[in-house]
């Protein structure tokens, strides 16, 4: 006589332990503790977060003034352009540092997340001629592994960093603002690019190399097109990060270009003018949503 169901059921709940927590979490269980730690030892208090006498006075003067951001020019020496038309300048300022930075760092992520990915040489002793498979264990890997760290010196050092960088290296000119953000976002594009290719559905690949593809086919034809919905959705993400990125470098300057947001927000801070600061912060805000939306439409058309 076969057991039932229910005693199957019942057996295999006694069998799963009630305390077992998972890799997952021994995660969590780690960085709750490593939070604990900084805690302790950066002697954290939410107490040093309120402010008073002098200080809540100006606080709340410049947060009062996000519900009445000014539409014409507060301060004393007025620029003969109306305020609105100064900030949509600076927003396609913004817009076109963001633009060149993107361009320049799809561009390096492509190729360096091409060298960083094993996609393209990780079956290794597969070439056709004993060249090539000496090739694919020995100078691949190698290859592989100065790309993983070149583009991790990258990614390691901030915009703001390689814009102070530059100004004291080079001239001022939009180019070195432009490399400023290009560079670490190049490093993080070529990372993320190299995963999604790696973790792509194998089998269009599989089948190309099962037809007699080369590998250089494969990887163009076989594993790009799977992942490209996923890059092309973290792009756009990492453009809406160029944006932010293109009015924090604005406040060093405007490496003679015209002034970014960055720029504007800056000089209204410099004169104490919050209305004005809040006209820009609010263009952003605007500049970041409808970007957002576009991007949001393209994304669903892809994967549609």
């Amino acid at each position: 006589m076969e057991p039932s169901n229910n005693n199957t059921f019942e057996a295999k709940a006694v069998d799963r332990k009630p305390f077992a927590i998972g890799r997952r979490g021994v995660v969590m269980l780690l960085l709750l503790a490593a939070g604990a730690w900084a805690y302790v030892t950066l002697g954290l208090n939410a107490g040093d977060l309120i402010v008073r006498g002098r200080d809540f006075d100006t606080a709340m003067e410049f947060l009062s003034r996000a519900f009445t951001p000014a539409l014409t020019h507060e301060s004393e020496f007025r620029p003969d352009t109306p305020l609105l038309v100064l900030s949509l300048q600076a927003a396609g300022s913004t817009l076109a540092f963001a633009g060149a930075s993107m361009g320049l760092s799809v561009l390096l992520g492509l190729v360096l997340g091409f060298f960083a990915s094993t996609a393209w040489w990780g079956e290794r002793g597969t070439g056709r001629s004993p060249i090539a498979r000496v090739l694919s264990r020995t100078l691949a890997p190698a290859l592989y592994g100065f790309t993983r760290v070149f583009i991790t010196l990258m990614r390691s050092v901030h915009e703001v960093w390689w814009a102070l960088l530059f100004l004291i290296v080079f001239p001022t000119t939009p180019t070195s603002a432009v490399l400023a953000i290009a560079i670490p976002y190049g490093g993080t594009l070529a990372k993320i690019y190299s995963e999604m290719i790696d973790e792509a559905n194998r089998a269009p690949a599989l089948a190309l190399k099962g037809a007699g593809a080369s590998g250089l086919q494969v990887f163009s034809y076989g594993l790009v097109p799977s992942a490209l919905p996923d890059i092309t959705g973290y792009t756009f993400y990492r453009f809406e990060c160029a944006l932010r990125s293109a009015t924090v470098v604005g406040f060093f300057g405007t490496f003679g270009a015209p002034p970014t947001l960055g720029v504007r927000i800056k000089e209204a801070f410099g004169a104490l003018d919050y209305g004005e600061a809040w006209t820009h912060l609010w263009m952003l805000f605007l500049l970041i949503v409808v970007f957002d939306w576009w991007s949001g439409a393209v994304r669903r058309r892809l994967v549609g």
